[in-house]
């Protein structure tokens, strides 16, 4: 584990940059070329160093990844899940894994509330 942090707005996989100096997690000596979010909660993330080849085998894992399961939302069994955070709870709340209809109606209801704003106060320049 490359470096620990407070709480943070990105999802997990996301990129981050990394700090010069900084070496591979699995493979010290050598020079870390990526650093990825790992676990993420309402505390903060794990970051991930990984040299080319663990970053290699990362997009390899990640690309044959099993997403299914349980969306923690409607409780429905899915073929895949998107990790995604509930609005209301603030960017820096619980990580969830979502199905497609959950995210598609919580992207609509957002999109009705923000019209309704823009119908009470005009579009915002």
């Amino acid at each position: 584990m490359a470096d620990v942090t407070g709480p943070i707005s990105t999802l997990p996989g996301s990129s981050h940059s990394v700090p010069d100096g900084v070496e591979c997690d699995d493979h010290p000596g050598r020079k870390a070329v990526a650093r990825v979010q790992g676990e993420t909660d309402s505390f903060g993330s794990e970051m991930i160093d990984l040299c080319a080849e663990c970053l290699a085998d990362h997009r390899a894992y990640e690309k044959t990844r099993d997403r299914s399961g349980k969306c923690d939302w409607c409780k429905q069994q899915a073929e895949r899940l998107t990790e995604a955070r509930d609005y209301d709870e603030g960017m820096h709340g619980r990580v969830y894994d979502v199905c497609g209809p959950c995210l598609d109606k919580r992207d609509r209801e957002i999109r009705e509330e923000l019209d309704r704003y823009d119908d009470r106060w005009g579009p915002l320049e």
